[in-house]
């Protein structure tokens, strides 16, 4: 027999996937079940889990449907209360004073409901009369403010000649309400000639710069001039 007939006879190469599943039988035989099984299995416990959730979820959904249902209820009977306050009038409140009020007034006509009122406002009004009479005598005998002013008036001689000291006489002679002299000085001016410095206070509302400078000036035979060297208010 040649070779290619003995290769023409012979079945295995021909028959191997055969022996290849035969193979791959015994050892998933001898190695426990397949993956295949595993994964099935595991998908069925998976769907199982998940239906057990989807009960507990329409459970509770349930549930909150139920609490929405009694907020509802609850909600519109107290709509429905409120309306029936609202269109409710109080006539019964003014009905039950009015029968108290009379049963007082009947219980002793000589009781006078609004009397008490009036006596207390009478009383109230007369507090505060006295008041702003009080008030205004205290006002009236406290001093009133008087307003001052301090003067330092220049009062120039004609010359060197002239007695300072008559002059300075002749200016304290002036009197008048609301004036008082100070203290006075003679300042030199120049040429030998001085000038009398002299203080004064006045109040404002009396005596003024223009009636010093008028009856200073009066003094024609030893004042030449009067001029106000500083003026400020007390």
């Amino acid at each position: 027999m040649s070779g290619l007939q003995c290769l023409g006879e012979d079945n295995i190469w021909f028959e191997k996937p055969r022996y290849d599943e035969a193979e791959r039988r015994f050892y998933e035989g001898a190695n426990g079940p397949s993956t295949h099984s595993h994964h099935q299995s595991s998908s069925a416990s998976g769907d199982q889990e998940l239906v057990s959730r989807m009960k507990s979820l329409e459970l509770e959904n349930q549930g909150l449907h139920k609490v929405v249902e009694d907020l509802r209820a609850a909600l519109f009977k107290l709509e429905n209360r409120v309306q029936v306050l609202e269109r409710s009038p109080a006539v019964p409140c003014v009905k039950a004073v009015t029968v108290q009020s009379v049963k007082v007034e009947e219980e002793d006509d000589d009781i006078d409901l609004f009397g008490s009122d009036e006596e207390e406002d009478e009383e109230a009004e007369r507090m505060k009369e006295e008041r702003i009479a009080a008030y205004a005598a205290k006002k009236s005998k406290k001093p009133a403010l008087i307003a001052k002013s301090s003067i330092l008036l220049d009062v120039k001689p004609w010359d060197d000649e002239t007695d300072m000291s008559k002059l300075e006489e002749c200016v304290r002679s002036v009197v008048a309400d609301g004036l008082l002299w100070g203290q006075s000085k003679l300042v030199p001016v120049g040429y030998g000639i001085k000038k009398l410095q002299i203080g004064c206070v006045v109040e404002d509302d009396k005596v003024g710069t223009d009636l010093l400078e008028e009856e200073l000036t009066k003094f024609e035979d030893y004042v030449q001039s009067v001029d106000v060297a500083a003026f400020n208010k007390i």
